[in-house]
């Protein structure tokens, strides 16, 4: 059924079996519900597509000049650059920045989203920082939304903006194989179900396949992206005894626990074990020894990603997807004596 176009909080209220006054403090966050009463109102709104914020039908009249950035978390160097894109880019436009982290939050906040239609403009939309149910919600209404580092569910034309994983990976094992001659190659995955590292395994494994090297499914296990999560996988392969040459670790916060772990074994990196990381992060040149890494356009994500949402709230035609190119840095690590 079709909703009217004047549905007010009255018929969310009515559907919802709750006070105008709940629903109030609903949208304003000024005190908490129950669980149970903040779904119902939320599958009210849902249901009625209510949107109470003009600003999805009518922009041009309701502008708050400010943009909205989701994340699931600030953690690790990977954030630092590219906040730095996304607050730069924002200013030029002159539009204010509000950011949220969503990791900590109760499911009961979830259902309130504290950035959304009703004080942004537009969202940047980090991975996994947002669900499918609200990111189709923002879509049906028409509200701008700009995805970094994660497709767009089926069906939605959100834009994306991404890098050139795979043949950035391709590139950093292509090196170690014909630049040190390393056939046993480890690959340390990210989180479950994470697009980038998806990606930059299917250029590990293409890297390999050129060569004519088996992918050995002992030497592929999850990193998770975080230095600790790296730190055991490390030492799970060398408790297995599994003979490798050379890890790729998947991104450079990894490469700090491989290091750790190698060298409370005994091994030495580069002369018997060659480590590759992924983004050239803050300290890839500084760890001992520096580390090679594919350079990741971070900061740039964040800029495209804030002038595609930009042109989205102006009304403006955007690409569905842009791919930045990364850069192969070759340091120490891998073998090499200099940068390149």
């Amino acid at each position: 059924m079709k909703t009217p176009k004047n549905t007010t909080i009255r018929d969310v209220a009515s559907r919802a079996g709750v006070s105008v006054a709940t629903i109030s403090r609903y949208l304003n966050d000024t005190a908490p519900l129950a669980l149970e009463t903040a779904q119902r109102v939320k599958q009210a709104m849902e249901e009625l597509n209510f949107s109470p914020h003009p600003a999805a039908r009518n922009l041009a009249t309701k502008r708050t000049n400010t943009i909205g950035l989701l994340l699931l978390d600030i953690g690790g160097n990977y954030y630092t650059p590219l906040l730095r894109g996304i607050e730069a880019a924002s200013s030029d436009s002159g539009y204010d920045l509000l950011i949220h982290s969503t990791h900590t939050r109760s499911s009961e906040s979830r259902l309130r989203r504290t950035l959304n239609e009703h004080n942004t403009d537009g969202l940047l939309v980090f991975v996994d920082a947002l669900d499918t149910p609200e990111l189709t919600r923002l879509n049906t209404i028409g509200f701008p939304v700009v995805l970094m580092h994660q497709s767009a569910p089926p069906s939605l034309e959100i834009p994306v903006v991404t890098i050139e994983n795979q043949t950035g990976a391709f590139q950093i094992v292509d090196h170690l194989i014909t630049a040190h001659n390393r056939k046993r190659i480890a690959f340390l995955r990210g989180p479950e179900n994470n697009e980038d590292s998806s990606a930059r395994e299917l250029g590990y494994r293409q890297a390999l396949k050129k060569h004519g090297l088996a992918s050995d499914p002992a030497l592929i296990t999850r990193g998770g992206f975080e230095t600790e999560g790296a730190y055991r996988a490390a030492k799970d392969l060398l408790a297995r005894n599994v003979q490798f040459d050379a890890i790729f670790t998947g991104d450079d916060d990894s490469a700090i626990g491989v290091l750790d772990a190698l060298k409370l074994a005994g091994l030495r990196v580069p002369e018997d074990v060659s480590i590759a990381g992924f983004d050239d992060s803050i300290f890839a040149r500084m760890v001992t020894p520096p580390l090679t890494t594919v350079r990741a356009p971070i900061e740039q994500v964040g800029r495209e990603a804030v002038k595609l949402l930009i042109r989205l709230i102006r009304g403006e035609a955007t690409d569905p997807l842009t791919v930045i190119p990364t850069e192969l840095i070759v340091r120490r690590s891998c073998g090499c004596d200099e940068s390149i």
